[in-house]
């Protein structure tokens, strides 16, 4: 399956901090970062569990149109922390944590814009 996806990002400081704070409430963290001085083009940061980043973050234009990736979680309350975390740090409302059942009856999800529009969603597929 996928071993790593990304997003280009319009302000690499703003988004930093934002997925920083956002996946950081899920337990995924920052740890790994290159400057454009070692990539030969531009920064990037490297989130995911210890020593293997799996969801990146260039600077550069943004995607268009905005991409929408899901990270799954053991648990509703994780999708709703990484909600309350997300809106804190700047995130815009596409989808408030709850049931939608039209894709099955246990999706818990939410959903959150980051600062460049990419639809960033938290999802928990156990029974509540």
């Amino acid at each position: 399956m996928i071993d790593h996806t990304g997003v280009n990002v319009s302000d690499y400081g703003r988004s930093k901090a934002f997925y920083t704070a956002a996946l950081g409430a899920i337990g995924i963290k920052l740890i790994m970062e290159f400057p454009a001085s070692v990539t030969g083009s531009v920064d990037v940061a490297g989130f995911g569990p210890p020593g293997k980043p799996e969801f990146w973050l260039s600077n550069g234009t943004p995607n268009q149109p905005p991409l929408h990736v899901a990270f799954r979680v053991d648990t509703r309350a994780e999708v709703d922390a990484f909600y309350k975390a997300a809106m804190a740090a700047g995130g815009r409302d596409n989808g408030a944590p709850g049931i939608r059942a039209h894709y099955h009856p246990d999706y818990y999800g939410a959903f959150v814009l980051d600062p460049d529009g990419h639809n960033i969603e938290a999802v928990c597929h156990k029974p509540g």
